[in-house]
């Protein structure tokens, strides 16, 4: 069965600079066991929520399956992990998720490449590794919240 693994909201974006200096410091409680989500707008509470640079690209997904044994959400740097779900093979569809409080949609717009920092974060050669499974970017089309644990999924074409 189709999983929400975790969850990330984070107001502050870590990556700035060179990946040779590392991320900026981790703000407490990025990780959250729920999300609510804006028609398009994106997380709230998260760094790219209402930015109209980032309306089609507001809420990211990535699934466990493509990430190295022990890399999470804190180093892959997107909003959803997901188990179960093919996100990467989702440009062009909206995917519909349900953990229990109704569904919520999302407009499926581009891929979501990895970038150097990745090997940093995750590890030497995860930049590489992560190419074409480095998630989506999408564009939430209706209200709603996303819970970590079970996840009905619908993809429309």
């Amino acid at each position: 069965m189709p999983h929400i693994v975790a969850l990330l909201a984070s107001p502050v974006h870590r990556y700035v600079g060179r990946p040779a200096d590392g991320p900026a410091p981790a703000p407490t409680g990025e990780l959250v066991d729920r999300v609510t989500i804006r028609a398009g707008l994106g997380i709230v509470g998260d760094r790219y929520f209402g930015r109209p640079a980032h309306r089609e690209a507001a809420v990211t997904l990535i699934a466990e399956e493509s990430l190295p044994a022990g890399a999470g959400l804190l180093q892959a740097r997107r909003n959803i992990l997901t188990s179960g779900i093919a996100v990467d093979d989702l440009v062009g569809a909206v995917l519909t998720l349900d953990s229990g409080d109704g569904p919520v949609s999302l407009r499926v717009h581009r891929p979501a490449p990895p970038c150097a920092w990745m090997d940093t974060t995750i590890g030497p050669g995860a930049w590489k590794a992560l190419r074409g499974r480095g998630g989506i970017r999408c564009a939430p089309l209706t209200d709603g919240v996303l819970r970590v644990g079970p996840v009905e999924v619908t993809v429309t074409r």
